[in-house]
């Protein structure tokens, strides 16, 4: 089972990782990643995290589960129609095409999501809507070949999710059992709906 995920400057670290970590231990599959810029190094959008990614993605014309993260870097591919055409060559191949968090805006502006429901980070909502596709706020949306997933750490679920799908229930919960993915996170701020006043203007002052 080949699956091949994208990487590219300023992609969001976990976006990646996170899926990386889950479909990894499936059995039979091997994850690629592949660079959609020149082949070489590739820098994470926090900028701590520089990946050596020898396999460019042109070099790549088919796979079983094409997995686009998200991040600034996404911006720029959106305008980059050799990019948009390979994603496009590439889902006609696959038996799932998925996206973390911004991912989907590529998947959007490569038209793979017209008249679709999907989801993507909350900040890109609109962005995702000017792209043909109706904005779903829930963590995991599959419509067909189709997965989308939330902001950053909903790869993860989406990743299981694909698990179960690509073999069965019982695989994709050893792998959750694995990675002891159990999460109780010591505050509710985990969506625009339960964020605070004060946290979400906080939030403006990131990164």
């Amino acid at each position: 089972m080949d699956i091949v995920i994208p990487l590219f400057d300023d992609f969001e670290p976990l976006d990646a990782i996170g899926p990386y970590q889950v479909l990894g231990y499936l059995p039979g599959a091997a994850v690629r990643f592949v660079s959609a810029g020149e082949r070489g190094g590739v820098v994470d959008s926090i900028g701590g995290l520089r990946l050596d990614v020898p396999t460019r993605y042109a070099d790549v014309d088919a796979c079983d589960v094409l997995l686009v993260p998200g991040g600034h870097g996404t911006r720029p591919l959106m305008d980059d129609e050799a990019f948009l055409g390979w994603l496009r060559r590439t889902h006609a191949t696959t038996r799932f095409t998925a996206s973390v968090c911004t991912g989907a805006l590529l998947l959007g502006a490569a038209g793979l999501l017209d008249g679709l429901a999907a989801t993507t980070h909350w900040a890109a909502a609109g962005e995702l809507a000017a792209h043909g596709a109706a904005y779903t706020p829930e963590r995991v949306v599959r419509r067909g070949r189709i997965v989308t997933a939330a902001g950053v750490s909903a790869g993860i679920d989406m990743a299981l999710h694909l698990a179960a799908l690509l073999t069965d229930e019982t695989t994709a919960r050893a792998i959750q059992l694995h990675a002891e993915y159990d999460p109780l996170p010591p505050f509710d701020s985990g969506s625009w709906a339960k964020a605070s006043p004060a946290v979400r203007e906080r939030i403006g002052q990131l990164g």
